[in-house]
C-alpha cells in the first residue's frame, strides 16, 4: 500500500491534476471518481495507473478488477492520501491515469459545435456534457480556450469526454473540415436571427464564444450566419453553456419533427 506524498506515482497524479503542461506532455489526464472511471473502462481507455483505497464502493471495486483484466498498473493507497488528491471533500476511493480520448470525425458529419475561446471549466464541462446529450459528432476547440482534460472540465463533462470526437482546432482548420458540409452558425444574442425561423435540419456548426468578450473576430469572419435565442426577459444575455444547450436541442427538436 502506498502511504507516502513524495511516492512517484502519488507526485505523478498531483502533477496531472495541477498542471496542463503535464497533461500536454503525456497527452494524459485523471479521471476521479467510480463513474468516470467507469465510464473510461466501458470506452476501451488503456489506465496507465490506476489507485484505490479502502473507502472504495463493490461498484468501484468491479471497475479496478476491469482495469486490473485490461492489463492497467493498479495499486491501494491510504484513504488519507487519496483524499488528499481529490478535489471533492472526500474521494469515492478511486481515480484513474487515462490517455486522452481520440475519437475520429466522422465522414457524415453533420452536427458539429465550435467553442471559441470559453475560459470557465465548468461552462466548457457544462458544454461538453449538453454536446453529447444532443448527439454532437465532434467538437472543435479554438486557441485560448481552457484545457478540456483539467480535473474541473472532467467532472463536469460527467463522461462526454469518453462520447465525442475531441479537437483543438485552428480557425482555418475548423473551416477546411467543417464547410463547405456544414453550415457554420455563431450564437450572436443581439443581432442573429431567432433559432426557430432557421432551417437547422441541414448539417450544421453551432459556434459558441467565450463568457466575457463573446466570439472572437476569427469567429465572425467564419460564419455563415447568426443565430439568436429570443430573451421576452429582455436579459443581455445567457451563459455559454445554457446558450448552447438551448440551441443544440432546438436543432434536435427540428430534426426530430422533421
Amino acid at each position: 500500500m502506498i502511504t507516502s506524498t513524495h511516492n512517484p506515482k502519488i507526485q505523478q497524479v498531483r502533477a496531472l491534476l495541477g498542471r496542463r503542461q503535464a497533461r500536454d506532455e503525456t497527452h494524459t489526464f485523471v479521471a476521479e471518481g467510480v463513474r468516470l472511471a467507469e465510464e473510461g473502462l466501458a470506452a476501451g481507455c488503456h489506465a496507465s495507473l490506476v489507485l484505490f483505497s479502502e473507502a472504495i464502493s463493490e461498484r468501484g471495486m468491479a471497475v479496478v478488477e476491469g482495469f486490473t483484466r485490461a492489463g492497467a498498473e493498479v495499486e491501494q493507497v491510504s484513504s488519507s492520501l487519496l483524499d488528499s488528491l481529490s478535489a471533492t471533500e472526500t474521494s469515492q476511493g478511486l481515480l484513474a491515469v487515462l490517455p486522452w480520448v481520440d475519437l475520429p470525425i466522422p465522414d457524415t458529419l453533420d452536427l458539429a459545435l465550435v467553442v471559441d475561446q470559453v475560459r470557465d471549466p465548468g461552462n466548457l464541462g457544462a458544454l461538453l456534457r449538453s454536446a453529447a446529450a444532443a448527439g454532437t459528432q465532434a467538437v472543435f476547440l479554438t486557441p485560448g480556450t481552457t484545457d478540456p482534460y483539467s480535473p474541473k472540465v472532467v467532472r463536469a463533462g460527467m463522461g462526454a469526454h469518453f462520447r465525442l470526437a475531441l479537437q483543438s482546432r485552428t480557425w482555418p482548420e475548423i473551416q477546411t473540415i467543417c464547410q463547405p458540409r456544414l453550415k457554420l452558425y455563431l450564437a450572436e444574442a443581439e443581432t442573429g436571427t431567432p433559432c426557430w425561423q432557421l432551417d437547422l435540419r441541414q448539417p450544421v456548426a453551432l459556434i459558441v464564444g467565450g463568457e466575457a468578450e463573446g466570439a472572437t473576430s476569427l469567429a465572425h469572419q467564419a460564419a455563415d450566419g447568426l443565430i439568436s435565442i429570443p430573451m421576452p426577459g429582455k436579459s443581455e444575455s445567457l451563459n455559454a453553456a445554457i446558450a448552447a444547450s438551448i440551441l443544440l436541442f432546438e436543432i434536435v427538436r427540428q430534426r426530430f419533427n422533421s
